[in-house]
């Protein structure tokens, strides 16, 4: 080394351990509120509260796909009013036509008419008649984006954060999860996955194991928390779209990993109806993506695959 550089090399060091230092004094940020019908729960690091930043771009997630508000695209679309879709819209009605696509159909943003005759939606009417659910299968103009707009929204957050230059983040909305660098403890994110109860109030919240993540977004999809019983039977929540009845398999819990949370929570939904098998040959063509399973065997107790690549993320 030449003896003129030495006060480079001295000048980048002290640089680098003055960042290092800032990094570590910086404080981390907690923001929660209330969104799309669900609470969200941000933490990231940052000498800024970003809140009302951070809900002025939900609401415009909200203003785009939210079955709760009469103003929104899709509830316009709904209507039959012409509409003028953003780019936003587009983006995610494209990545719902890809992952129905991938999936066979199993992804459906077309399925909310079943799901509300169904008893899940806004109304709980009577268990429909094959008339009926026959004639329903025929109706595809109502879309429905609850399956796909939290990870979406929590997308939408993490890249907010990115333009802030915030390196340590974790957005969850509704159980939807985006993770990025480490948490306050300085470690990756730990996030848990609930063990699958028949608990529909959700107050249970024991965990099945707990996932060490980061730069990844999480979604989890479940039949164990939105069911009824009816003449002795269980109905569940997810529908599949191809037959318009609830699905009826051994599949408790989905939780697939990705780098987009919108897509982890497409393919999330998408699993739970096609049931482990032919879910795991959707994982085969799509390595990019993990997933934790959670199944019920016939003696009544929960068994779990996972895939490989996720076993390193796995808290022992």
């Amino acid at each position: 080394m030449l003896w003129w550089q030495l006060p480079f090399l001295m000048l980048l060091i002290v640089g680098s351990v003055l960042i290092i230092r800032q990094q570590h004094n910086m404080p981390y940020q907690h923001n929660q509120g209330f969104i799309f019908g669900t609470t969200y729960s941000i933490t990231y690091q940052s000498d800024k509260d970003l809140q009302a930043e951070i809900e002025a771009e939900l609401l415009k997630v909200d203003g785009e796909f939210s079955m709760f508000n009469d103003t929104s695209t899709v509830a316009r679309i709904n209507r039959g009013e012409t509409v003028v879709q953003s780019e936003m819209f587009k983006e995610v009605f494209q990545l719902a036509q890809t992952v129905h696509r991938e999936t066979d159909g199993a992804f459906d943003i077309t399925v909310a008419p079943l799901v509300n005759a169904w008893g899940f939606g806004f109304k709980h009417e009577q268990m429909p008649t094959r008339q009926q659910v026959d004639s329903l299968l025929k109706i595809r103009n109502q879309y429905d984006f609850a399956a796909i707009a939290k990870g979406y929204g929590s997308d939408a957050v993490a890249r907010l954060l990115r333009r802030h230059d915030v390196s340590n983040f974790m957005v969850e909305i509704g159980g939807e999860i985006v993770t990025q660098g480490i948490s306050e403890r300085r470690v990756p994110w730990k996030i848990g996955v609930t063990k699958p109860t028949d608990d529909s109030l959700s107050v249970s919240g024991e965990l099945q194991t707990v996932l060490n993540l980061t730069d990844v977004a999480m979604a989890t999809s479940g039949n164990y928390r939105n069911f009824y019983y009816k003449g002795g039977k269980k109905y569940a929540h997810t529908i599949d779209p191809k037959t318009g009845y609830p699905v009826q398999h051994s599949l408790l819990s989905a939780t697939v990993l990705s780098k987009s949370c919108a897509t982890a929570d497409a393919y999330a939904t998408s699993f739970m109806v096609m049931g482990i098998e032919r879910a795991k040959a959707v994982l085969e063509r799509h390595p990019e993506l993990m997933a934790y399973f959670i199944y019920a065997n016939p003696d009544g107790t929960n068994g779990v695959w996972f895939s490989p690549s996720l076993k390193e993320k796995i808290e022992n």
